[in-house]
Formats: structure tokens, sequence, C-alpha cells
């Protein structure tokens, strides 16, 4: 294809993105298809820079600062001497896109994103390079995605090179768009997402799901874009899920309260960041990712940062939340989530239940666990699809039956049995709460939908310990799980 001189209005085209992303390769196609010069910012670096890398060793904020002024040097000789280039460089911090960025009204940003588990493919396939796949999560601890004032085109590399490139092209030559979100509600703002016949909309308070269908058809008992959320519909349940009894927990040499959230109970319930704003991190047309930070507080001196990606692609609604320790100490953690799925009954009674899961935890009546006990024999037992019934269900199952790959799914299924909804618990999940919603302050939404919870760890786990997880400082969580559609009317 013939070069687009003069098509973008910038003349030095940023491209940032961690290790493995995809840079150079796309940084070389689009000069090429621009017709302008290329610089792989990784030149720049120091002898002993390359050499800590080569050896595992992340660098610091001090060792790049040399780099940076080196990059920023390159560019700004670019401008002045009218030489447009496209330059890769990981620039993986917001400081460090201002340094090259900031000020700069002839550079654009460019910023590849990726999951996690794509870059960690790509990094033990490459051969050669100085930079070693063992680095991945120092790269992924330093990110952080572009915020929306960096104006930043963000494209997703889940495709070969040349379609990325021709994002890129298409983003960069267009008049920044208005960006596709419904305006602000009760919920704050809303992004909707959509691929093929999918379609879901996420909300800036607490990063929530409020609404997933395909073809027309719900998928989730959500709620309006003018109603307020109730009973925890979509919710992110960060640092913890469930239950924590009088909000008393000791960890460490501390004894910590947290504030009553469920004083009915006398209990802490569902974290700390379900009022909270997120912030959109990264946007495309059938994904998002939102983030915020957890500051230490009274009851949770530790410091999170967390960000959610929902994707849609055919097969669902992939969900991956990450929660990174940015503080200086250990910190409890734990996290769920709070779909409440629909099949198209009027009640979830008729509804088909499978529930691989060997064992349940018994509660009290606070909601808190008092042992586990097995599913056999017992009217919790749903490994075997049957009606739901007329049984109240708040359970929280463990013991999962898992694939080959370690994933466990829970499936709703119509009556018919010709379609229905699954939900695939694929990673950092070991406990699934299942609940009919029998105890919801609104009469009008019991038992309308059925809530089904990933979890990493059961109530009270600050208190117990039982599957509790400590994130060390630099430290990450990932919690994974898929809502996967299947069959027809």
């Amino acid at each position: 294809m013939a070069p687009h001189h003069m098509t973008v209005p910038a003349s030095v085209v940023l491209v940032t993105g961690v290790a493995g992303s995809g840079k150079t390769t796309v940084g070389l196609l689009l000069a090429d298809r621009l017709g302008w010069a290329f610089q792989d910012a990784d030149d720049l670096h120091t002898a002993a820079n390359r050499a800590r890398m080569a050896a595992g060793e992340a660098l610091s904020d001090e060792d790049r600062r040399p780099w940076l002024a080196a990059v920023a040097a390159s560019i700004d000789r670019r401008i002045a001497a009218r030489e447009p280039a496209v330059v890769a460089c990981s620039a993986l911090k917001r400081a460090y896109r201002d340094q090259l960025a900031r000020g700069r009204p002839d550079v654009r940003l460019v910023h590849l994103h990726g999951s996690r588990q794509l870059i960690r493919s790509r990094l033990q396939a490459r051969h050669g390079h100085f930079f070693p796949a063992r680095l991945m999560d120092s790269q992924f601890a330093d990110l952080q995605e572009p915020a929306p004032d960096e104006h930043a085109c963000v494209v997703d590399i889940d495709q070969p090179p040349e379609a990325v490139v021709e994002a890129v092209l298409a983003r960069l030559r267009a008049v920044p768009p208005e960006e596709p979100h419904m305006p602000p509600t009760a919920s704050g703002e809303q992004w909707r997402l959509r691929h093929g016949p999918h379609t879901a909309v996420v909300v800036e308070l607490g990063g929530a799901l409020r609404h997933y269908e395909v073809d027309g058809r719900p998928l989730l008992d959500g709620f309006a874009a003018d109603e307020p959320i109730t009973g925890g519909r979509g919710q992110l349940l960060v640092p913890w899920p469930n239950r924590i009894a009088g909000g008393r927990y000791r960890f460490g040499d501390e004894d910590l309260q947290l504030p009553l959230t469920e004083p009915e109970n006398g209990n802490a319930i569902h974290g700390l960041l379900r009022w909270v704003p997120w912030r959109p991190l990264a946007r495309s047309e059938n994904a998002v990712t939102v983030g915020t930070t957890l500051f230490p507080q009274p009851g949770y001196p530790y410091r999170l940062e967390v960000s959610a990606e929902y994707r849609l692609g055919p097969e669902g609604l992939e969900t991956t939340v990450t929660s990174t320790n940015t503080g200086d100490t250990a910190a409890p953690y734990g996290m769920g989530q709070h779909p409440y799925l629909t099949v198209g009954t009027d009640l979830v009674d008729t509804a088909l239940l499978t529930v691989p899961a060997r064992r349940r935890l018994v509660s009290d009546a606070h909601g808190l666990p008092t042992g586990e006990e097995p599913v056999e024999g017992t009217t919790y037992d749903f490994r075997t699809a049957r009606p739901i019934g007329e049984q109240h269900l708040d359970t929280a199952y463990t013991g999962l039956d898992r694939d080959p790959a370690g994933h466990c799914t829970v499936r709703l299924a119509h009556p018919s049995g010709r379609h229905g909804i699954d939900v695939r618990l694929v990673e950092g999940i070991e406990y699934v709460q299942v609940y009919t919603g029998d105890t919801l302050s609104e009469p009008g939404r019991r038992r309308r939908g059925l809530a089904v919870e990933p979890m990493s760890c059961p109530a009270d786990a600050f208190r117990s310990g039982t599957a509790l997880t400590v994130l060390q400082p630099g430290d990450s969580h990932v919690l994974r799980w898929v809502l996967a559609p299947w069959g027809s009317r």
C-alpha cells in the first residue's frame, strides 16, 4: 500500500505498551505505511540498564530517568528538524508519558492493550530478546493505562499486527469522535459494549455490570440506567466478598474495625469499592477497562490499585479483575462479583440449575459460615441439573469440579433445556455463592434472578483465614470469569 503522507495530524506517533505488546512490530509497520522514520526507544537504554533487564532485574524510576530524558530529547530533535517518526517506547506510567508527550502537541499517543495471558504467551515464545519473560509481572505492576485526558488511541492487540495498524491509522486520521457512552445517570457514566449480537453495559458507580443481552434476550436481572443499584446487582466486591462478623479482624499485629455496612446483622459486607466512581482506563467497541484506587482508611489501612476489564467476544462476556498492592506493607485480600442471571422465566423456580460442587458452607442466622458439609444426599446437591423449585438458596459452594483446563462451570438453563447461560469460573476462584434473592429488600425483585457470585474466598475470611490472599507489596491477584450464553429459543 502507498504511504499515508500528511494524513496524520502529528509529526511523532508514540507507541506505548508493556513488553510483548508488539510495539516494535506495530511501530515498524505503521512507520512504513506513513513513510516515516522509526525509532525503538529500547535502543536508547544504557548498557547497564539492558544488562539489568537481561539478568531479570526490573528497572526502577531512577534507572529509567536518563533513558526517558534521552527519548524526550530524540523526540524534540525530530520535531525541530521536521522529521516525522514513529517511536516505540513502553512508557508504562503516566509520569513517563507526560515527560514525553505533555506540552508537545505534535506527539500523538498510541497505546497497545493486551491481556496478561496474551502477553505471557508472546513473551514465552520470544527468543533472543534482552527482556526476559519473567519480568512480565513487573511490567503490569508499573502499568498505568492512559487516562481520558491523555487522548490516547487505545488499540487491542488480540488481532494480527496488520489489523492493529489499520485500526491505529483509522483512529489517527479521524477527528476524535464523541466517546460512545450514554449520559450520566443514577449510576454515573454508562459504557455500552457490542460484539455481534452481544451487548453489555458497564457503569461508573462501583465499576458494576448493569446489563448483558444476546440477540435482544436479557441474560442478567440487572438494573435500568435511571435506577439505583440494589441487592449488589453486578457489583465488584473488593477487598472482600460477602461478610465479616462485627467488621472486626486481626491482621499482623493490628486489631482492625471496619464500618458495619450490614447493621441489621452486625456485619461489614461486600468490601469498600461498591459506592465509589471507577474511571475508564481503556475503551474499544467491545471492551472497557475501568479502575480505581482503594486508599488506606479506617479498618483497612492498605493501598490497592484495582482494574476490571469487561470484554465481549464470540463466546460471551469475560470479566478480569486485577488488584495490586501498591502500598509498602502486606494486605489481606479477597474479592467477588454479584451478577443476577435470568433465562427468561418470571421466577427462577422453574429454571434448571447445575452447580458442580461437592461441598457447601453451613451458615448461621447472620450469614456467617459455621462449617462445611458434603452436598451429597441433601437438597443443596445440584451436581446434576434440576429445577430450583421453591428452595431458598443463599449458599456458598466449594470443592468445585473442574475441567482439564481448570475451569468450573455453573449453568442456569431454561426449563425447555434449549438455551441458558453458563458462569465459567476461570481464575482465582475457590467458592461460588448461589442466591435466590428471597431476602432482598424489594419484594418485587425476589426470586426474579439467580445470583451466581464467583468468590476468591468465603465469608469471614479476614477472621478465619480460609482461602485468604495476602498481597505483599507489589503483588497482584487476578480473578477471571466468563458469562457464556448457549442455545436458542
